[in-house]
């Protein structure tokens, strides 16, 4: 079982989250907070998997707030955060990278891609809404080092370079799969794979290297 808070200072919202969340067989929701501070001590009682954190809050704001969960919990583990806002702003994403948020997904997000997002976090892995991943390969490609050691990517066998290809184009898995004629299951493990191969962290940081070496 997922455990998830939500933190997000409008009511309505945060029951429609819930609605959505506990309407499933492997999530439940263990607290709610409607301001950042409220969501360190709920975090603190209830030890979650994920928090769904939004970035205008009153006390302290979401970006605050993810930055305090992920750096206070030790040595337990410290929840995953998926940043939900309304505003698709270069600086939220990137103050909530730097902050050790997992995931970013606007609040327009339909409630299958929300509860994929909410599993594969706690699952360990990064999510990012299609505009917020070309956002920041645009960021990252525009300021980040423009010289990536390329030989990795002769590692990857013709498939996987396929996979990538994707990737870097912003689809999901089961795009991926629909794409190239491959079950999403299939493209799970080419993409477990390429990252280990190419010894990146997450899926975003693989469409980012995609760029950099000139893949894509």
């Amino acid at each position: 079982m997922i455990r998830v808070v939500i933190a997000d200072d409008q009511m309505l919202v945060r029951a429609g989250f819930h609605m959505i969340l506990d309407g499933t067989d492997d999530m439940a929701v263990v607290g709610e907070a409607a301001d950042g501070l409220q969501v360190l001590t709920v975090v603190a009682g209830t030890r979650p998997d994920v928090v769904l954190m939004d970035v205008r809050m009153p006390g302290i704001d979401g970006i605050e707030a993810t930055r305090r969960i992920r750096a206070g919990l030790e040595p337990d583990e410290p929840p995953h955060v998926i940043i939900l806002t309304t505003f698709d702003l270069d600086e939220y994403v990137y103050a909530g990278l730097r902050a050790g948020a997992a995931g970013f997904l606007l609040k327009d997000t339909l409630d299958g891609e929300l509860l994929q997002a909410v599993r594969a976090v706690a699952g360990g892995h990064n999510v990012a809404a299609p505009t917020v991943t070309r956002r920041l390969v645009q960021h990252f490609v525009a300021t980040g080092p423009r010289i990536v050691d390329t030989a990795p990517l002769a590692t990857l066998t013709a498939r996987e370079r396929d996979v990538l290809e994707r990737i870097a184009e912003g689809l999901s898995n089961q795009e991926i799969g629909d794409r190239l004629a491959i079950s999403e299951g299939t493209v799970k493990t080419h993409v477990s794979r390429i990252l280990a191969k190419l010894g990146l962290r997450d899926r975003i940081h693989a469409v980012i290297y995609a760029h950099q070496s000139g893949l894509v």
